[in-house]
């Protein structure tokens, strides 16, 4: 089928400064901005990519490796809660120690070359109990989340503390964080009050008091120390908003919430339907209903499902290719930045007093998430996926960031059950521009789509894109594009980074099948299938060409080279290279093919890669299971199992309800059954192995019913059946390898 967009006419609207609340300048002189439609660095467009890291969430000997993670995979923002209840659990009682040493953490941020963002509260949610408000809080003479000054005053000693721990370490400062979020969802959302659960049902009070009580918080945070370039706030659903805090947006296709309520099968939604988001008058099929016109701010977004965890009541396999979906639909839809809820799964503490910290819906322990990186540091096909977006980003966001969405007629009114109609936006400032296409939707299935073509009409030329697309694949291609000084008029190739190699621009593209290059006429292109050039006069640029497998595995280093392998690459602030990999035998491919010699055995060559390999010796960890009582095992490993290791994981397969693993008594971690492979990892735990671990799965209880027949109130369960099978359970040897 053929789709036209006209953007002859098109002109570009002005943009403005947001002034002193929006900005922030370091004592070296760099200054960050944000105008009406983007973030400036030093006066050039910018482009931030966050993804959120609940630090108390993790074992803190973890943090640095995930956060070179996360850098490595394209994020240089970390968003992270800050939980009242993992803070101050005990009244009067603070605790900034081990998994939550805050300056710790933010620290290792800046180490990495890392923003930060502090979501402080007083409330976050995050699935934590009370919405991460301390149980002693109920039982106060005043209702939370008011503008009372006694709830205030436990609001500003919070504040005061947090000051405390990060004294130094804001933007002004020479520090990493840029930013503070206020009270999360305020007038919107809420949580149970985890000590009513099941009894009364009370919820956490979700406000009433507006942009009165947001002004309130901003106050107290800046009189305790908390400064930051710029103030956020949640925006979707009707929440508070004030003019003086960036209001930040986010997107989620798969939601357990609606079980509460809604009965039969999860529906497809509007998420992975293209709109224009920064357009006054423009009617969304969404839930953009912005409390100020839409051209007087960013479209930016804190909370895009970057995984979701399964409820009691809805449990699923997360579809990975959903996250840069989402990615690319909101980039095509005018968002100038990316943040992910949640990027970096974690696992909740246990309170001081046995308590656990995580809200009744959900896990005691796991907050796995399904993000893309895994409660354990393991890679997820969405960490993958994700790069071929970030690095666009990174390379090419200034150029994207000013360039407006231009929509086909009807695309923002798109049923998302229609599998047929090809989705696809522009942004463009008139004369250049990148062409979104999405073929993924939600809760169903897109078919491939095949000889599909779409005319983009400017007003000085004609660009014709032919387009065959996978299923669940989606991808952005330039007509226009500068490639330092040779005219690149349109491609059926995603451009993914530029970088420079012995002194010459190399441009990497990810290549679908049958896709083709137009340059300008007086260019002449000479080379490979993999690698060619393109030459104009005094003029050359190399273009490095990869498929969607190989820009998967791809990773760049600081100084320009590109590294393709299945492992987690970790390169430190000093140019050190490990690789975290499950495999003993690793094959590695470097660009320049040079890169890794003398670090890696090289093998032959493949086309301009150069071919390594980085070896360690497999080690084989035997595990011991034996039955202990009706639906429960009794495991164990090896005394020294993990000696010579980086982590050990634990893969368990089962069928039943709720999975619970205990090492001496104390729950280690749990899981709602959803039959996918539960992990846990042990290198946490490796001081108190072999330990006695024990595996207890809750039995799905088949026409279970209790009888209460009895003048005596006695109380029985009697069930037809008990579902707890457990299917194989093995352990994944985690190595590291320095090169």
């Amino acid at each position: 089928m053929r789709y036209a967009i006209d953007l002859k006419g098109h002109q570009v609207s002005q943009v403005h400064s947001l002034g002193g609340d929006f900005s922030g300048t370091d004592p070296s002189g760099d200054r960050l901005s944000i105008n009406s439609f983007y973030f400036e660095k030093n006066g050039r467009p910018f482009y931030p990519v966050s993804g959120e890291f609940h630090y108390s969430r993790m074992d803190d000997r973890r943090w640095e490796d995930e956060l070179i993670k996360m850098r490595m995979g394209g994020i240089n923002v970390v968003s992270t809660y800050l939980f009242w209840n993992h803070i101050e659990e005990e009244e009067g009682v603070f605790d900034f120690a081990g998994r939550r040493d805050l300056r710790r953490f933010v620290s290792l941020c800046k180490k990495h070359g890392l923003y930060v963002i502090l979501r402080v509260g007083p409330f976050d949610h995050g699935e934590v109990r009370n919405g991460g408000l301390p149980d002693w809080l109920y039982g106060k003479p005043f209702e939370v989340r008011t503008t009372n000054p006694e709830f205030l005053q436990y609001v500003e000693r919070l504040y005061a503390k947090i000051g405390e721990q990060v004294k130094g370490l804001f933007f002004g400062d020479g520090g990493p964080i840029i930013a503070v979020q206020l009270d999360n969802e305020y007038m919107h959302s809420s949580a149970p009050w985890e000590m009513t659960t099941g009894i009364s049902g009370e919820w956490v009070f979700s406000g009433n008091e507006g942009e009165a009580y947001i002004l309130k918080l901003r106050e107290l945070a800046l009189q305790c120390g908390l400064k930051p370039a710029f103030f956020t706030g949640t925006a979707w659903g009707g929440a508070a908003y004030s003019e003086r805090v960036l209001p930040l947006w986010g997107g989620y296709a798969y939601r357990p919430w609606i079980f509460y309520s809604h009965k039969g099968e999860h529906p497809a939604t509007e998420e992975y339907i293209y709109q224009d988001y920064h357009r006054d008058g423009i009617e969304c099929t969404d839930d953009f209903e912005p409390a100020y016109r839409p051209s007087e701010r960013p479209y930016a977004c804190c909370e895009m499902g970057g995984g979701m965890m399964c409820c009691y009541y809805y449990r699923f396999i997360y579809p990975y290719k959903s996250v840069d979906a989402l990615a690319n639909i909101k980039l095509g839809s005018g968002c100038n930045f990316l943040g992910y809820y949640m990027f970096q799964g974690g696992t909740n503490p246990i309170g001081k007093n046995g308590t656990y910290l995580n809200e009744s819906q959900v896990p005691k322990i796991s907050y796995d998430y399904q993000a893309a990186l895994g409660e354990f540091g393991q890679l997820r096909e969405s960490y993958s996926r994700l790069k071929a977006i970030h690095f666009f980003t990174r390379f090419f966001g200034d150029r994207v960031a000013p360039m407006e969405t231009v929509l086909p007629e009807g695309a923002s009114q798109i049923d998302p059950k229609d599998l047929t109609t090809l989705r696809f936006a522009v942004r463009t400032d008139g004369e250049s521009g990148f062409l979104f296409i999405n073929n993924f939707q939600d809760h169903r299935i897109m078919p491939d789509k095949k000889n599909e073509q779409v005319i983009i009409q400017t007003a000085k030329e004609t660009y014709t894109f032919d387009i065959s697309i996978a299923s669940e694949e989606n991808a952005i291609l330039p007509f226009h594009f500068d490639l330092d000084g040779i005219l690149l008029k349109r491609a059926n190739a995603q451009p993914v980074l530029r970088t420079e190699i012995k002194g010459r621009a190399v441009y990497a593209f990810m290549v679908p099948e049958g896709g083709s290059f137009r340059f300008e006429e007086e260019a002449n292109v000479t080379g490979g299938s993999q690698l060619f050039t393109v030459q104009k006069g005094d003029k050359t640029v190399d273009i490095l060409l990869l498929t969607r497998e190989e820009t998967n595995r791809l990773f760049i280093l600081r100084d320009g080279s590109l590294i393709l392998t299945d492992a987690a690459l970790l390169e430190d602030e000093n140019g050190a290279l490990r690789l975290e990999t499950v495999k003993a035998e690793n094959t590695l491919y470097c660009y320049p093919a040079d890169r890794l010699q003398g670090k890696a055995q090289r093998l032959n060559d493949q086309g301009p890669w150069g071919m390594y390999q980085a070896n360690t010796p497999e080690k084989k960890i035997a595990i011991a299971c034996e039955p202990a009582a009706p639906c429960r095992w009794k495991l164990s490993i090896p005394e020294n199992a993990l000696e010579g290791l980086k982590d050990a994981r634990l893969q368990i397969d089962y069928r039943g309800d709720i999975g619970m693993l205990f090492l001496n008594d104390v729950l280690m971690n749990d899981n709602f059954c959803n039959g996918d492979t539960w992990v846990v990892g042990l290198m946490e735990h490796r001081d108190k192995l072999p330990g006695t671990m024990v595996l207890k799965i809750s039995p799905i209880r088949e026409g279970a019913n209790v009888n209460v027949e009895s003048a005596m109130a006695a109380r029985n369960e009697e069930v037809k059946a008990l579902i707890a099978d457990l299917q194989q359970i093995k352990v994944q040897p985690v190595y590291e390898i320095k090169l």
